[in-house]
């Protein structure tokens, strides 16, 4: 279930560093591990965030385009508050007590975990990309495209599966549906 941080999620998260990682998966599509895990001033190339292996699941680096202004001003107000550090903070101390930092807040803001972020972010690329809704969002099925369509979703699901992290088009039926 797609869903972006609300002003009413926002309000129930008092600690900047963590809502600073759930606005960077929301902008890029990462995973929470990436999100507590990324230096915006080791990652940010300009153009693109090249995440690198360590941050990433299965050890896989990976490079996001940098779009929108959005994702200009969040990438610079990460790097303003982080300085070369991560968004987990010193105060939340090891990795582990971050993620139990965002596990806890994430419920209490309502986001189950924040994974609906990701898939916000592979729905919006993908109505980027197309020119229409994603299935789950209420778009044409995949028995409702026209063969141009259907190359055209072919190939905008495998751009959102690689900036997803992944290597297969079937994945993206999770976050997109068919």
């Amino acid at each position: 279930r797609a869903f972006i941080v609300s002003e009413a999620m926002r309000e129930k998260i008092s600690d900047s560093r963590l809502l600073l990682a759930f606005e960077l998966q929301q902008a890029f599509g990462l995973r929470r591990e990436e999100s507590l895990k990324l230096i915006p001033s080791m990652a940010n190339k300009g153009t693109h965030l090249e995440l690198s292996g360590s941050w990433c699941k299965n050890g896989k680096p990976r490079s996001i385009p940098i779009r929108t202004d959005e994702q200009r001003a969040l990438i610079d107000k990460a790097q303003q508050a982080t300085g070369v550090g991560r968004p987990i903070g010193a105060h939340l101390g090891s990795y582990k007590s971050a993620m139990k930092a965002y596990e806890r807040v994430s419920l209490a803001a309502g986001m189950e975990g924040g994974h609906g972020l990701r898939h916000h972010y592979a729905q919006a690329r993908y109505a980027e990309l197309t020119g229409w809704l994603a299935p789950l969002a209420g778009g044409p099925t995949s028995k409702q495209l026209t063969s141009d369509q259907k190359a055209l979703d072919r190939e905008a699901r495998m751009i959102v599966s690689h900036e997803l992290g992944h290597a297969r088009e079937q994945i993206t039926v999770t976050y997109l549906g068919r």
